[in-house]
């Protein structure tokens, strides 16, 4: 049993399934599950990512899993304050994983929008599913792939890694899983009570190459261009400083070059 309030306390296991999200969406469509309510398969056959992109985990290895949330309380308009409460929840997870490592590792951060880098590398992925009742959220399925014990990736992966392997060591995979239902309650509390302020300047902080020179390629006409990243707006657009001033992106209007 998890050491939280609500969340992981109504737990779906399974083998295996097409996708997490998938099933809790059929959930949710036949009935009100309990706020909190996980639902995890120790592998997915059409697991995704942002924008229909596939996600790809061993078999028993990492951690798929969605969580069935109720931010009513939450406009429709600042709806990017979960997704960066959910993402600062992985954050705080590689921290105390790390701490507790003899290993010095390279920091980790948050690759804009919600990405978990752990140095120059990509761990854990989140993909939020929103419905809407008029100008509020009615339900969210916090989607997450944390790649937790996986050492070897598919070489036509960009640039994958693991806690394992950042970390040097094996973890429980059950373990992980409490730890992390922990981290998310308490970040959805802090935006629950209205911390909104508190949520965006940490999540600003742990940005993945904030306030450093870095290149980046417009997506519609493949232009690249120099910039510094500068923050977000509320709405979760990308602030980048270039030479002809601040711009703002949506996600796939820019993509960093690694």
């Amino acid at each position: 049993m998890t050491n939280t309030l609500f969340i992981g306390k109504v737990y779906h296991r399974f083998d295996e399934l097409t996708s997490t999200n998938d099933w809790a969406a059929e959930l949710l469509a036949k009935s009100k599950p309990p706020e909190g309510t996980v639902v995890r398969a120790d592998s997915q056959s059409a697991g995704r990512g942002q924008f229909g992109s596939r996600w790809e985990s061993a078999a028993g290895q990492n951690l798929t899993l969605s969580v069935v949330l109720y931010p009513v309380w939450l406009e429709a308009q600042a709806q990017f304050y979960l997704s960066m409460a959910v993402a600062l929840s992985l954050h705080d997870l590689a921290e105390a994983l790390s701490a507790q490592s003899e290993i010095r590792n390279p920091p980790s951060a948050i690759k804009w929008p919600n990405d978990l880098y752990l140095g120059n590398r990509k761990t854990a992925g989140i993909l939020i599913q929103n419905t809407l009742s008029g100008q509020y959220l009615q339900s969210s399925i916090v989607g997450i792939g944390l790649n937790v014990n996986q050492l070897e990736f598919d070489a036509s992966l960009p640039n994958p890694t693991s806690l394992a392997l950042y970390c040097r060591k094996e973890f429980d995979l059950d373990e992980v899983a409490e730890r992390l239902f922990g981290c998310l309650e308490r970040r959805y509390m802090q935006l629950k009570s209205g911390q909104r302020t508190a949520i965006r300047e940490e999540y600003e902080r742990s940005l993945y190459r904030i306030g450093e020179a870095a290149s980046f390629v417009r997506t519609a006409d493949g232009a690249e261009f120099s910039g510094v990243i500068r923050g977000v707006t509320e709405a979760g657009r990308l602030r980048v400083e270039t030479e002809g001033g601040e711009e703002t992106f949506e996600v796939k209007e820019v993509q960093m070059v690694m």
